[in-house]
């Protein structure tokens, strides 16, 4: 009996464990562009660009390797664009009742295929070192899930950086020589740039057609669309970005998009490249001299400990993670993050470079848009939402732990020992946005203050029942008892002020 094979957007890998599965002389592989996938969160346009091209290029891999590949394109006339109504389509055709799938990285997916009136069967991913057995079993009891602790058995799962039973160097984690603040100068030219074939150009002209509405833009497009492609941006970037990577992967620079950072979240969340592999890669290059430990250890922990650690959160909350706000934050999405103007040049220049790149690397989520989110009190579940269409590398699973968790604290300290706010000083400290800014990051108070440090107090006195206890902030809170009672008093009536002007729609 014929099955169907099933292989999503972003299981573009010849390893995913639906393809080893299957049967090439009798099984039909389904993929399919749909709108219901593109469409319900806005995408970037970039983002859905670079899947549709991707995936057609995998696709005809496939046939190459002499899989049978039915392949659904957005503008055929018979596209349902639903990936149940997909399957049954296909399985109408083939005469198929059975459906192989590996488990996709959403809950809302996953419930809509477990819906489907066929027999699904889901694997699991075996891309991810850590299965959900493993992150449970690393989870259960323990009071605290700290990543760190769970990075440390992944280094020794895998072997890297590990001399014997002993962390390369002495240490576990060198992220203290990770942080220093932006360079006068950035001696790497950036990520490889990709011309658009005649297959990406097409998908250019059908994404500008039917999408030309979401915010971002589709053009100039420079992403890698095959696996090839993508290892030739990894080993470029080793090459000549690794070697400073961990020095300054915290900084951040005016007109320098992405300084000495991989850009290859949306590779490896799609397939395009095997994390393990990657890891490795990088690792040789310690190895033969050609990178400190600072930056090969940095970028190692971000793809074996925390990436793997985050989807373990995702799986192990279950489907109403995204609907955590234990902060009752309910202030809607202000429009500066659609691009609407703005006085901070730090939310500005984020925002503009989210929109023409559908990147932005940790610190500018984190510590940017992230920290004066969560400082204005936005809804979580409005910034998750912004979060998830405007990156090209974000699936929830990977996105949702991230936003609800590390950086709006509202899951209530799952994934955070603390919320990630600061004043306007740590943005000025590792970049240079102040200097270009119609606010003056040195002054607390009056109209010219920097709002994040009128939003900093406002959001640390408003929480204090919760976070007062917690000994990780009580140095802030004794700054803040130690202030004349005046000051105090202006501090949050002028952040109430000037929240008021961003709930009104003013340019703030």
């Amino acid at each position: 009996m014929t099955r169907l094979v099933l292989i999503l957007g972003d299981q573009l890998s010849p390893n995913i464990n639906a393809l080893q599965t299957a049967d090439r002389a009798g099984d039909v592989i389904v993929m399919a562009e749909v709108m219901d996938e593109a469409g319900y969160v806005h995408h970037h346009p970039k983002k859905i660009a670079f899947l549709f091209a991707a995936m057609r290029k995998f696709a005809t891999r496939l046939e190459a390797d002499g899989w049978r590949v039915a392949y659904s394109r957005l503008d055929d006339e018979d596209n349902p664009q639903a990936i149940d109504k997909i399957l049954l389509q296909r399985a109408a055709e083939h005469g198929a009742d059975a459906v192989i799938v590996t488990e996709p990285g959403e809950w809302r997916l996953i419930r809509l295929l477990q819906e489907v009136p066929l027999t699904v069967r889901m694997l699991p991913d075996t891309r991810f070192i850590a299965s959900h057995q493993e992150f449970e079993s690393w989870a259960k009891g323990r009071k605290q899930l700290r990543m760190e602790y769970f990075y440390r058995d992944m280094r020794r799962k895998t072997e890297l950086l590990m001399e014997g039973d002993a962390p390369a160097g002495g240490q576990w984690n060198y992220d203290h020589e990770n942080r220093k603040p932006a360079p006068d100068t950035v001696t790497f030219a950036g990520p490889r740039h990709f011309v658009p074939d005649a297959e990406t150009e097409a998908v250019l002209a059908l994404v500008e057609a039917r999408f030309g509405q979401h915010f971002g833009d589709v053009r100039p497009f420079w992403f890698a669309t095959d696996a090839e492609q993508a290892q030739a941006h990894l080993e470029a970037w080793i090459a000549e970005g690794l070697p400073l990577f961990g020095d300054y992967q915290d900084a951040m620079l005016e007109g320098q998009k992405f300084l000495y950072h991989a850009v290859i979240g949306l590779y490896l969340n799609a397939g395009l490249l095997d994390p393990l592999e990657t890891c490795k890669a990088v690792e040789t290059a310690w190895k033969n001299g050609h990178a400190p430990l600072n930056a090969v250890e940095g970028f190692i922990r971000q793809i074996i400990g925390w990436r793997e650690y985050v989807r373990g959160i995702y799986f192990r909350e279950g489907p109403e993670y995204t609907q955590r706000n234990v902060l009752g934050h309910h202030r809607p999405l202000p429009a500066l993050y659609w691009g609407a103007d703005t006085k901070m040049n730090c939310m500005q220049a984020t925002v503009e470079q989210t929109r023409t790149e559908a990147y932005a690397h940790h610190i500018q989520r984190l510590m940017v848009t992230g920290n004066f989110a969560l400082l204005a009190g936005i809804d979580p579940a409005q910034v998750h939402e912004w979060y998830l269409a405007v990156y090209a590398d974000a699936y929830e699973w990977v996105e949702a732990p991230n936003v609800i968790g590390m950086s709006q604290f509202a899951d209530g300290g799952i994934v955070a020992s603390k919320p990630y706010v600061s004043s306007g000083n740590y943005i000025d400290r590792m970049s240079d946005y102040c200097k270009n800014c119609a606010y003056k990051v040195k002054e607390k108070t009056g109209e010219k203050a920097c709002p994040f440090n009128l939003l900093y107090w406002h959001f640390l006195i408003r929480h204090r029942e919760r976070f007062a206890g917690n000994p990780r902030m009580a140095q802030m809170y004794r700054t803040w008892d130690r202030m004349a009672e005046e000051r105090r008093e202006t501090v949050l009536n002028d952040a109430e002020k000037w929240l008021e002007k961003l709930d009104e729609g003013a340019v703030v």
